[in-house]
């Protein structure tokens, strides 16, 4: 065994034992199959491996793409295992989860009244969205959910020694499969394949997970000593819904269509029935208590006699099946009023039948039925495990699946009301640069009346047509099959109240609004999406106009009585990848956290509960970081039973691509949520004890990271050294890179500019500033210096962000950076550029080292050690993308186009294969 590996081994253990074992198995494929050479360049398992970027070829990118791969599986794993071990010894051992939480909530005088009446309000819902850097294929993350699987069997002890042989030969066979899978795009992939891959969670995972979420719940409260017969009987377990972008986000996206987005919600509706298909099909199976028809209660023979008359003969064949046993007959019924074809065992397609359920309430009316006659007959533990767990799948999963939100930027908005206002023959229509003044009498004046703009038949301009031909398919969708089928409106760059009132007057347009005696309300959330750090600070007044409008007052009253909920709810989605982009981690962290405390008194103002929307990332520069430590981080009071946020790309499969990582990964989100929103009710808000000394910190960070963007020469040498144009040039999603085309940095979305940086291990999004402003504080105020470094181990905020900061600079190399700096043409450019950015790391190393006192090794020994191991490998790769670089550049230059074409597929490998290796592609 070669050192770096054993001594990475003799620290950590398990995970490096799994992924020694794994990688015999890929030598062992390799030589089976006449690749021996190739054999001898697998690292760390050799003496010795490629060092050197000569004669390293397309195939050995591939394979430390694999090898990364399988280093990532056997850490997951890993990590997998370490919880069980501790849950085994204490439950309430691993931070974040249900035991945890209670234990934490009870420590702090909540009573299980306080939990139980918060719990059935908990609404936590996991946005899925396409990510526009996804470098995998949805194919090789096939293989890859299949060899997790097999990965998982060898930890069953119930395996004989010749079973665990057949183990391993599956586990080589699916790592050949891999080896001979193409792991880049050759072809942008189209919005319905990366629809696809969000089903598959949707309908093949999150299901599976949530009954197993929910007797954790159980086994926790016991745990406290508490009683769950409250929880069975009234069914308080949180709500676990989801929500999804593919098809409905076109913010840049020209391939989102009307016709995509109506194929979307029939997809969604499909997979959402063949969900409830399978929940009411094993309650079949599973309720094989015999008894007569006319054996059970009142209510349940009256509703199964009008099942019967409402299906037909459909009713009557259902009937005619398990004579004696009434449950299921009952049950029978449930599944023939599905309005679904059904073809050998099969949902096939949608198929509305005379005396089919419309809405999935109905269905839950009828396993309410159930219950309550199950109950009626003593059968208490039947009603509460099996036809709860079919009840919540209803439940969260409805005939819908996923909520689909609808996003579009308010510039493309404000264009097609223009348009609009062209159609309608009014000669003032250049509404995009009207003053808001003028803007707001308009939008006022429209909305006071029912009346739109114009007919169907008028030829309208491209951007009124698309939006209307959007809204229309949700009008029609919404009408028939309710209003869960499709989550808000959402108005990115929002940057004033006419932003949100145009949307009014364009679901006017298509009839997404409704005359009530009160006046006209919409009957679709609109939601302000605040992304730069300016509209952060804006937001506040922006929503406090917007709860003051009358349109706004009505609608959400209008929903509040439509949903029953408690209260009125004002979604406001923030956005973490822009705001960091515009003014580096801190500075974004800090606006960010002060924007949520200012929103949510604003909505108190008006008896407006704020439900936020987090739009994180899979980066750290993007929001990204471990659940629990960002719940907790947030601003008091600021959770209040809601929690929304983004699910992107590699995240969705780092975190949900099996079973058990899924469920801990859901289960630290709603404890949390539950945890904070209890807590918050208990201590009340309050200001943040620092609030001073972080907006000056903040202040310094953003004026650092902004001067850097604004130095003369930065975007040649950022376009020079880093892949930023062949990212541009990938075929890794389906969305753009850029909103307009525009060639500017401001254009330029954020995720990116993330990767980009990323890829060349600058990660100056997720450091560059912090350093400075920890020495400003430290030179100016030694007081509030020390004040703040005490603070770092009792507040939840700093602690989180400076630990994110530190995992950021464990992946921050200067050797390379100096490598990829050679990229740069103009020397006195790559020379000014390169002294900023080491003079800054290096400040933020050691400032933030005497912050935190012990070493990295120590403070963060997992990550420093896989780093380290990482580290070991990745350079070859890193020279290689460079040379290739070079090569691809320069074949563009002199319009070698083939030759470029075929250049760009080996950088994509190494693109790929790197962002394996860091775990990120922004």
């Amino acid at each position: 065994m070669p050192k770096i590996l054993a001594d990475v081994k003799s620290k950590l253990g398990k995970p490096y034992n799994d992924l020694e074992y794994l990688l015999n198995c890929l030598r062992e494929v390799l030589i089976e199959n006449g690749e021996y050479d190739i054999t001898k360049e697998i690292p760390w398992i050799n003496d010795e491996w490629s060092s050197s970027e000569s004669g390293f070829t397309k195939k050995h990118v591939q394979l430390y793409s694999i090898v990364f791969t399988l280093m990532n599986m056997a850490e997951v794993n890993g990590a997998v295992q370490h919880r069980r071990d501790e849950e085994s010894i204490e439950l309430s051992k691993v931070r974040g989860l249900w035991a945890n939480q209670l234990a934490e909530l009870k420590s702090i005088g909540a009573s299980p009244e306080d939990i139980m009446e918060a719990m059935p309000h908990i609404r936590v819902e996991p946005v899925l969205t396409a990510h526009p850097t996804e470098a995998k294929r949805a194919t090789v993350l096939e293989h890859h959910r299949e060899l997790y699987l097999q990965v998982v069997k060898l930890e069953n002890s119930m395996y004989t020694d010749k079973e665990k042989e057949q183990i391993r030969e599956d586990i080589k066979l699916i790592i050949y499969k891999i080896w001979k899978t193409g792991e880049i795009y050759l072809e942008k992939p189209d919005v319905q394949s990366e629809l696809r891959n969000v089903l598959h969670y949707l309908k093949n995972v999150f299901p599976e997970v949530i009954p197993i979420l929910d007797r954790r719940l159980i086994q926790a409260w016991k745990d406290q000593g508490y009683s769950p017969d409250k929880i069975y009987e009234n069914n308080l377990y949180p709500k676990v819904t989801f929500g999804n972008w593919v098809g409905g986000d076109r913010d840049g996206h020209p391939f989102v269509t009307a016709e995509v987005t109506d194929e979307t919600l029939f997809q969604l509706r499909l997979n959402a029935l063949i969900v409830v298909r399978r929940a009411l099909n094993y309650l079949v199976k599973t309720l094989s208590i015999a008894m007569e028809m006319d054996d059970t209660d009142a209510v349940l023979r009256h509703r199964v006699s009008q099942m019967v008359t409402e299906l037909g003969k459909r009713g009557e064949d259902a009937l005619a099946r398990n004579n004696g046993e009434a449950f299921r007959q009952f049950i029978t019924l449930m599944l023939a009023k599905l309005p679904i074809d059904v073809e050998r065992e099969h949902a096939t397609t949608l198929h509305e039948m005379p005396g089919s359920y419309l809405k999935y309430n109905e269905l839950l009316d009828d396993l309410q039925i159930l219950k309550d006659s199950l109950m009626s007959m003593g059968a208490k533990s039947l009603a509460n495990v099996y036809v709860n767990d079919a009840m919540r799948q209803v439940q969260l999963f409805g005939f819908h699946l996923a909520c689909l939100d609808i996003r579009q930027n308010s510039t493309f908005h404000d264009k097609a009301v223009s348009q609009l206002m062209h159609a309608a023959g009014i000669e003032d229509c250049d509404f995009m640069n009207w003053s808001e003044e003028k803007r707001l009498e308009m939008l006022n004046k429209e909305l006071e009346t029912s009346r739109p703009f114009t007919n169907n038949d008028v030829h309208l301009g491209e951007n009124a047509k698309a939006v209307l031909e959007c809204y229309r398919v949700v009008e029609r969708h919404t009408s028939r099959y309710g209003l869960d089928c499709v989550g808000s409106l959402i108005i990115s760059m929002t940057r004033s109240l006419s932003d949100l009132l145009t949307v009014y007057v364009l679901a006017r347009e298509a009839g997404l609004t409704r005359n009530t005696e009160e006046g006209t309300v919409c009957v679709i959330p609109v939601v302000p999406l605040l992304e730069t750090i300016e509209d952060l600070e804006a937001g506040p007044e922006i929503l406090k106009a917007f709860l003051e409008h009358p349109m706004t007052k009505r609608s959400l009253k209008y929903l509040q009585k439509i949903k029953k909920a408690q209260s009125m709810v004002q979604q406001v989605m923030i956005g973490y990848s822009d705001s960091n982009k515009d003014g580096g981690i801190l500075s974004s962290q800090w606006n960010l956290y002060k924007a949520q405390d200012a929103l949510s008194r604003v909505g108190e103002a008006f008896d407006v509960r704020i439900m936020f929307f987090h739009g994180k990332g899979g980066s750290i520069s993007r929001g990204a970081g471990p659940t629990h430590y960002f719940v907790g981080a947030l601003p008091p009071a600021t959770v209040n039973h809601d929690m929304r946020l983004t699910e992107q790309g590699e995240t969705i499969e780092q975190k949900y691509a099996n079973k058990v990582n899924a469920e801990y990964n859901l289960e630290l989100l709603v404890a949390s949520t539950l945890a904070k929103t209890v807590t918050g009710k208990i201590k009340g808000r309050s200001d943040h004890p620092l609030a001073s000394v972080l907006d000056m910190m903040a202040q310094v960070s953003k004026e650092k990271y902004t001067s850097l963007l604004h130095e003369d020469g930065f975007i040649e040498f950022f376009r020079q050294a880093t892949p930023i144009d062949a990212i541009e040039n990938s075929k890794i999603g389906s969305r753009p890179s850029r909103r307009t085309g525009s060639k500017s940095l401001s254009d330029l979305r954020a995720i990116p500019w993330v990767f980009s940086w990323a890829q060349c291990r600058y990660n100056i999004t997720s450091w560059y500033g912090v350093g400075t402003a920890i020495k400003t504080l430290k030179e100016n105020d030694p007081e509030h210096y020390q004040n703040f470094k005490l603070a770092i181990k009792k507040d939840p905020f700093i602690r989180y962000v400076l630990t994110n900061v530190d995992t950021s600079l464990a992946a921050t190399d200067e050797t390379i950076m100096k490598a990829y700096a050679d990229l740069v043409h103009d020397e006195k450019i790559k020379s000014k550029f390169l002294k900023l950015f080491m003079d800054e790391l290096s400040t933020t190393r050691s400032e933030l080292e005497s912050l935190l006192q012990n070493p990295i090794e120590v403070r963060r020994k997992n990550h420093f050690y896989s780093n380290m191991l990482r580290a070991s490998t990745m350079t070859v790769l890193h020279h290689k993308q460079i040379n290739l670089l070079k090569k691809w550049r320069n074949e563009k230059q002199i319009e070698m186009n083939e030759e470029a074409d075929q250049t760009l597929i080996s950088l994509l490998m190494t693109i790929n294969a790197i962002a394996g290796a860091m775990r990120s592609t922004g």
